[in-house]
């Protein structure tokens, strides 16, 4: 072959390959539809370039929810699911772009998927961008899904639906959503809010729900049955509420020094309630009260737990809107017949704004978690020691002389005693307990004892000015009919004494009220 022969040959190889691009320029341009829109068209019946897309908008974490309502309508077909070819482009392209394209000739390809959870253990491979040829109601749906893209500018989950009749996609969408709810993973489930990589909106993270029986908590006598009642109880009794005209929606707060017990107290009340829905808010993911109230509200009965709800009142220069407004609207909107507890902690109840304290609605009963007294210390200790040799006059000796003490004090002067044996290679003794108070006691370890919690001088508990005519309570709580009254007396009146239950400064926030910590 000469090489004039040869370019020859090339020349006409490449004159062939224009003519079928400029064909199949033409034959896109002349039906409007790309290889992915001709597939659907054919599906729906119609030209699906000239038909509406609807959109529904998702937070991400609902769309493991989506996929399993689709997967229950689509059923085992494997034609039923499609993927999209055309690379990175596709990301971006809404569904309309995706079946009518002059410069992209989107086609059908491999199924997107991505792991997630769907409990503290389990995770479903769902479809994160793919399309479902659905029949509802002997009418044929196209439904584009995908998930959040915060890296293309995508911070929610979103289906584009595609059918001939617009009637057609309203029914189907409240059958979709209906669908979504009555299978969802987040139902009675422990769920928390964390951060996105990309700093903006929130995923969702499942918890395993603690176990915390009723021995596990030493409060004084009446207040853990007082917080009980009030959370579960009127949910037990919903119907009998109702039936009476009587709201289920509720407010709990409990104040009180770091370490005491508030957090311990919460963690029992959620391992009391199996199956019920919990979400919780702690520290600066209350940023997320808005989306954690929508779902207490879709899965209802359910609770909602806002730790270290002071760090509300701090947040004034927030923007667009400061967060107590949107923690106040969070419990003003839900229905009264919403069973829905929000329990909320605090150490510093004295700087929590007044719109919290004063509004009817928010807080319906303020129950006071104080230092223990002699015989929760004493309770204390001995539920810390265990099974370990110290006889029972050294501990309540110990206890006597731990005044102001919290569990958390407690617990580490138990593992001081024990690792003081250790070290010697001997059995523990009620010796290495008084060594081990008096250690702790000392001067050289009041930073520690702050850190612990304690409050060693005094533990002279706060009390308002004027004694409450009939809201206090000797136990340290308030009923929920005067609870706004004296949450406006605790926010006028601060406490009364250095030895009260003013918190540290920020640097003392190491409250020990975690998992597996002591109260």
């Amino acid at each position: 072959m000469t090489e004039d022969t040869f370019d020859r040959d090339v020349v006409r190889a490449f004159k062939h390959f224009m003519e079928r691009v400029v064909s199949a320029a033409d034959h896109r341009a002349g039906s409007g539809l790309t290889p992915l829109g001709d597939r659907i068209s054919a599906f729906l019946g119609t030209n699906a370039s000239r038909l509406p897309v609807v959109s529904e908008t998702l937070a991400d974490h609902r769309l493991v929810d989506a996929d399993i309502a689709l997967s229950t309508l689509t059923g085992s077909d494997p034609a039923a699911l499609l993927g999209v070819s055309g690379g990175q482009q596709r990301f971006h392209s809404t569904l309309s772009e995706l079946l009518a394209s002059p410069f992209q000739g989107f086609g059908p390809g491999p199924v997107d998927y991505s792991a997630r959870a769907t409990g503290p253990t389990s995770t479903r491979q769902v479809v994160s961008f793919g399309l479902r040829l659905i029949r509802f109601d002997g009418h044929p749906i196209a439904v584009l899904q995908r998930a959040a893209n915060p890296q293309f500018g995508r911070n929610t989950a979103e289906l584009e639906i595609m059918a001939e009749s617009p009637h057609t996609v309203t029914g189907f969408l409240e059958h979709l959503r209906a669908l979504m709810i009555e299978h969802s993973v987040l139902r009675g489930q422990v769920l928390s809010f964390v951060h996105t990589e990309y700093g903006s909106g929130a995923g969702i993270t499942f918890l395993e729900r603690p176990v915390v029986p009723t021995s596990a908590i030493v409060l004084p006598e009446g207040i853990l049955g007082t917080i009980t009642d009030h959370v579960i109880g009127i949910g037990e009794q919903r119907q009998v509420l109702l039936a009476a005209g009587q709201h289920l929606k509720r407010g709990v707060l409990l104040y009180g020094p770091p370490g005491t017990g508030k957090t311990l107290t919460v963690r029992h009340l959620l391992s009391e309630t199996p199956g019920i829905t919990a979400v919780l808010l702690t520290g600066t993911s209350i940023v997320h009260i808005a989306a954690a109230a929508e779902i207490a509200r879709t899965f209802a009965p359910s609770i909602v737990v806002l730790e270290d709800i002071d760090l509300v009142a701090m947040q004034r220069n927030a923007t667009p809107q400061p967060l107590l407004f949107e923690v106040l609207d969070a419990l003003d909107g839900l229905d009264g017949d919403a069973d829905v507890a929000f329990v909320m902690t605090t150490n510093r109840v004295e700087v929590l704004e007044r719109a919290l304290a004063e509004r009817p609605g928010r807080v319906d009963l303020a129950v006071e978690v104080p230092l223990p007294a002699l015989a929760e210390r004493e309770r204390l200790f001995r539920r810390y020691a265990g099974g370990l040799p110290f006889s029972p006059a050294a501990l309540d000796a110990a206890a006597r002389r731990a005044e102001g003490v919290t569990g958390s004090f407690a617990k580490e002067l138990i593992r001081r005693a024990v690792l003081r044996a250790a070290l010697r290679a001997d059995t523990v003794d009620d010796n290495d307990l008084q060594i081990a108070v008096d250690d702790l006691l000392s001067a050289g370890e009041s930073l520690t004892r702050r850190l612990l919690g304690t409050r060693t001088g005094g533990t002279e508990r706060w009390q308002p000015e004027e004694e409450p005519s009939d809201g206090s309570h000797a136990g340290g709580y308030v009923s929920m009919h005067d609870a706004a009254t004296v949450m406006t007396r605790v926010a006028s009146f601060g406490w009364s004494g250095p030895t009260g239950l003013v918190a540290p400064a920020d640097d003392d926030q190491a409250e020990a009220e975690h998992t597996d910590e002591p109260q």
